[in-house]
Order: structure tokens, then sequence, then C-alpha cells
């Protein structure tokens, strides 16, 4: 595939590497660079429809949740567009037990615009590829929340919610769960 970015992209992917280099920001089982993984997202996304500011959001969306930047940074940086983008695929839910947040996340997710749930299907995708190896035990809470956000999240691209699903189910099968309503359409 050739790697044509357009400025908003090329503006993202920079913005996004210095705020997640910014407080050495490293994922958690592999603890390489954290920007890998907004770079997998965006690259997921590039697979299907997509629109410039959906690789932009793809690259920006863990940045206010992780980092010190905010919506207006990402408003002033790249328009109301994209930072709406990255606010409906930041989690809003705090309150409560974990338990409680994520079931309060997986119906907010169901209201996102179906851009935004694209998105988020390449996010879930990225995170779900090496959980069970990485760490199997976790996995079980981790992939029956992840069913939950299938379960609501019904308008992001089709061919990505199948295979969340897939993976979902994959996964689910290794460690002998029941990924419990989450069917590819």
């Amino acid at each position: 595939m050739t790697d044509v970015r357009s400025d908003l992209v090329t503006r993202a992917l920079a913005f996004a590497t210095r705020a997640h280099g910014a407080i050495d920001h490293r994922r958690k089982y592999t603890h390489k660079p954290y920007i890998e993984h907004p770079i997998e997202v965006m690259q997921i996304v590039q697979g299907v429809s997509h629109t410039d500011e959906m690789l932009a959001a793809a690259l920006l969306h863990d940045t206010i949740e992780d980092t010190a930047v905010t919506r207006g940074d990402i408003e002033e940086q790249f328009g109301a567009s994209v930072a709406a983008l990255v606010m409906e695929l930041t989690d809003q839910c705090h309150e409560g037990n974990r338990a409680t947040r994520k079931a309060a996340e997986a119906e907010r997710l169901a209201t996102i615009s179906s851009a935004a749930q694209t998105v988020k299907l390449a996010d879930l995708i990225s995170n779900t590829r090496s959980i069970v190896s990485n760490d199997p035990v976790f996995a079980e809470v981790y992939l029956r929340e992840k069913a939950l956000i299938l379960s609501k999240m019904r308008m992001g691209d089709p061919e990505l919610y199948a295979k969340a699903c897939e993976l979902v189910n994959s996964a689910s099968n290794v460690i002998g769960l029941d990924a419990n309503g989450c069917t590819p359409t």
C-alpha cells in the first residue's frame, strides 16, 4: 500500500508523536513507544472507506485521555471536526467501579457517529490482537467488555465490525469464554 498522507494526517502524526513522547508513553505489555498503537489504528482505518479527518482522529484518539492535550489544543491545530471525532473517541465515563464505567461507556459508544465508531472498531482490533498472549488473566474481563461494546456499536464500517467480532470470538474461544452476542453481520 502506498503511504501518501495529507497535510492534516502528517500534522496529526507529528502532534500525537510529540504528545505521547513528552510523557515517554509506552505500550503496556511490549513497552514500545505508544505512538505505534495510534499508527496501527490509522492503518486499519485506511483499509476501509475513510476521510482524512478520520485518519487524523485515529492518530489523536488517545491524546486527551493519556496526555496533557486538551480538546482546545486539537481544535486549534486540526479544526472542529477532528476535535469532535477525538472527543467521541475519548472515554467520558469516570464514575463507579470498572464494570459500571465500561457499561456506561458501551452505551455512550452506541450513540457516537459512524465515523467515530469506525475508528473505535480499529482501536478495538488493534488492542484485541494480542490480549490473550500478553495477559490471559485480564483477557477474560477485557474480552467481555469488548463483546459488550460490539453488541452496542452497529454504525461503524461493517468490514471492521466483522473483523472485530471475529477477533473477540477467536480470543474468547482460546480462553474458553463465551463472547456473548458478538455476531459478525
